[in-house]
């Protein structure tokens, strides 16, 4: 349990370096700091407990601007080397920070096997649509016909989906977030830090360098209004301050207006984020055809990897007892291949049999 006197005092302060933070001006990602270092305070966690893990791209300077422990490692990596340390060390409050070209390219496997086990880490994945630190290619999840510097005539690529990609590993929290939405943000937050197991959130992150206004279809004033589906558990699914909605029409998702007559509340579908197949058609709800869902998409209750993985090494203590480096290092079939070409076979130190290789 934590330490109340560790805790009752911390404040955003506590958890912001001494760095100076060098993002460009006017970046997204200073929206999201904000939002964490605001977040932290309140989960009631001492502040030695948490533990920044970053790949490579602009949203994984992450550890230098948290006053927390950090790591900074290489491309694609974080979260391999997260999940070792989650590993070895279950108490501790493991989050990554990545970007879409960081954890949807030479990543994608580190990501997709951590989803799938149901590590315990907290993975932020910035999406801001391009490669930001190599100044400006195309990305995994950039659209199909972007111009830049690597396809000036271009892209010729489907782009990922971030969220069908992590409900497709069997991620058991799954959550879409905007940089500039803050208090939701910072909601989405709370929910992933709670959940026992992978917390995936994609953060939609405007890049004004780059890919400026990439999301204006979300973040625009007037859009926010009617054109984003605020997700809540339990609630029908409306949006345009109430005045469409979503039904199903057999097993696809259509928009409805309710003003006009063309169903009611009741016929509404009710959200449920447990509901897996209501998930995957949230996420693959697209405009301009339908609204952007924003909120929590996927939150079940499994065990975690770690506490399978603990629970499994108790286990085989309580049966076997105490073991030794040196009977380790000795255990198991081993084999000695002679000169003649006769084998040695054997169990540990303990003499050979003789057979005709």
């Amino acid at each position: 349990m934590p330490d109340a006197a560790s805790t009752a005092e911390l404040t955003l302060k506590d958890f912001s370096s001494d760095q100076d933070v060098r993002w460009c001006p006017g970046c997204g990602d200073y929206a999201i700091l904000k939002a964490v270092q605001g977040v932290f305070p309140t989960l009631g966690i001492p502040k030695e407990r948490f533990v920044i893990i970053s790949g490579i791209g602009c949203s994984s300077r992450f550890p230098y601007y948290m006053e927390t422990f950090g790591f900074h490692t290489i491309h694609g990596r974080a979260p391999a080397l997260a999940s070792g340390l989650k590993l070895s060390r279950p108490d501790l409050e493991v989050w990554v920070a990545t970007g879409d070209g960081d954890a949807m390219s030479i990543g994608g496997n580190h990501l997709i096997h951590c989803l799938r086990r149901n590590v315990g880490l907290k993975i932020l994945m910035f999406n801001n649509q391009i490669y930001g630190l190599t100044k400006g290619q195309y990305s995994p999840t950039s659209e199909r016909g972007k111009k830049t510097a690597s396809t000036p005539a271009g892209s010729l690529d489907n782009p990922f989906n971030p969220l069908t990609l992590a409900l497709g590993a069997g991620a058991t929290f799954v959550a879409r977030g905007v940089d500039i939405f803050v208090p939701q943000l910072k909601a989405i937050l709370g929910r992933a830090a709670e959940h026992d197991g992978a917390a995936y959130v994609e953060i939609y992150q405007n890049c004004n360098i780059f890919n400026d206004g990439a999301f204006t279809h979300v973040t625009d004033k007037e859009n926010r209004k009617t054109q984003v589906l605020y997700l809540e558990h339990g609630e029908p699914m409306t949006f345009a301050e109430g005045s469409k909605g979503i039904v199903l029409d057999g097993l696809q998702p259509k928009v409805v207006d309710l003003e006009a007559g063309e169903a009611t509340e009741d016929d509404l579908v009710v959200w449920d984020e447990t509901d897996r197949n209501l998930a995957w058609l949230a996420a693959n709800m697209l405009p301009p055809e339908f609204p952007t869902p924003v909120g929590v998409l996927r939150a079940v209750s499994e065990p975690s990897y770690e506490s399978m993985v603990v629970e499994q090494i108790e286990g085989e203590r309580e049966r076997l007892g105490e073991g030794s480096l040196e009977g380790l290092l000795h255990r198991g079939d081993v084999w000695t291949v002679g000169e003649d070409g006769t084998v040695s076979e054997g169990v540990g130190s303990e003499g050979a049999a003789e057979a005709d290789g």
